[in-house]
């Protein structure tokens, strides 16, 4: 293959922007270019930015495309592909897809049942075939507070892709949760629960949670070492708490609730991720504490698009331009995600590393993709 040479660009390097050209070669970057002048037979990027492909670990993307609608099951290959392209819209070239695992074995007011093998294998099956214009991990979404968890774990192993494997406890009182007026709100709203129901719900949950907590939070770590994933914490609000998660060997807090833990985290050597959305909006719809709180402690290294894929891009331009440095907000959407999952391969531009890179314009705070490759390709 010839090479591609992409010119007249801002490079978004990890500690700084530079105007030069990147040379891709069978897929990988082979040479940077630091010169201002437009290389021969180069694509003029007219002074855009050029920055690595986007690393996703945490999104509830795919959940919106097979569920459109509350009831509605869409068929899952055309979800997943939705989901792909979607992403790759956005700018984001690798995604670690999150998989519920851990049920209720009666109905679960929590949204779908037992699902995460069965869609693992078409996703894997659909990323084999070629189906898929970006990179797919999985992310296995660890409820503690479940009676299925122990029999969904024991159908994965260490070939599924699983890149990361979070330990999520959402008994009623207990992080995210710990407010019930709060999550009265959120589940009467979102399942339509009269008051008995909700009632009901929150003490069956608090009695399973404390019948299972301990064996199921032994079984996921020991999963997560099993599957060779980056073990994570989900919610953590007290430093006790991420004591417990450091024990784990947790090396990702997503979406600690509070300044402590956050700080906590950062003592432990655990990296915290927190929603792009929350940064974008100016704190968290659900009246934890705010991303840019954290970012101004100096305690944000990674961001996640959460519930909105293109808040991911968004908000590395919002937090860059916020603190004067706008390498650093690209490196908490690439670099950081991909040292944090152990991805020696992608996120930086870098000779030797995958061209995964995307076209950015940015006339004025609002980035816009004018184009993005993976591997080389271009697939937006």
């Amino acid at each position: 293959m010839s090479d591609i040479i992409l010119g007249n660009a801002r490079l978004v390097l990890e500690d700084e922007l530079r105007h030069g050209a990147v040379v891709i070669r069978d897929g990988v970057i082979a040479d940077l270019d630091d010169s201002r002048h437009l290389p021969k037979g180069a694509l003029d990027c007219d002074g855009d930015l050029l920055a690595p492909g986007l690393i996703e670990l945490h999104t509830d993307n795919l959940e919106r495309h097979l569920a459109p609608r509350p009831g509605v099951d869409w068929p899952h290959a055309s979800a997943v592909i939705a989901h792909d392209r979607e992403l790759a819209g956005t700018g984001i070239t690798t995604v670690f897809d999150a998989l519920r695992v851990g049920s209720l074995s009666r109905d679960d007011a929590r949204g779908r049942g037992r699902y995460a093998r069965a869609l693992a294998s078409e996703i894997l099956e659909m990323r084999e075939i070629g189906s898929l214009t970006i990179s797919h991990f999985l992310h296995l979404r660890a409820e503690i507070c479940s009676e299925t968890l122990m029999d969904e774990l024991d159908e994965f192993g260490p070939d599924d892709r699983i890149g990361i494997v979070s330990l999520m406890d959402h008994t009623p009182g207990q992080r995210q949760f710990s407010d019930l007026e709060q999550l009265r709100t959120y589940m009467r709203g979102k399942y339509g629960m009269s008051e008995a129901e909700f009632e009901a719900h929150v003490a069956r949950q608090q009695d399973l949670g404390e019948r299972v907590r301990g064996p199921h939070e032994a079984a996921v770590v020991a999963a997560a070492r099993s599957y060779g994933a980056t073990l994570a914490s989900h919610d953590d609000t007290t430093r006790a708490q991420v004591t417990a998660s450091a024990r784990h060997g947790v090396r990702l807090a997503e979406f600690p609730t509070s300044l402590e833990a956050a700080h906590a985290c950062h003592d432990e050597g655990i990296a915290v991720m927190m929603g792009a959305p929350n940064l974008i909006r100016g704190g968290s719809h659900s009246g934890n504490v705010a991303a840019s709180e954290l970012a101004a402690a100096g305690r944000l290294d990674i961001m996640s698009s959460d519930y909105v894929p293109a808040a991911l891009l968004l908000g590395a331009v919002r937090l860059g331009l916020s603190s004067g440095n706008l390498a650093a907000g690209f490196r908490a959407v690439t670099s950081a995600p991909a040292r944090a999952v152990g991805l020696s391969d992608r996120g930086a531009l870098r000779i030797g590393l995958r061209a995964d890179m995307i076209r950015v314009a940015l006339p004025n705070t609002v980035p816009m993709i004018r184009e993005v490759w993976v591997k080389g390709a271009r697939v937006g």
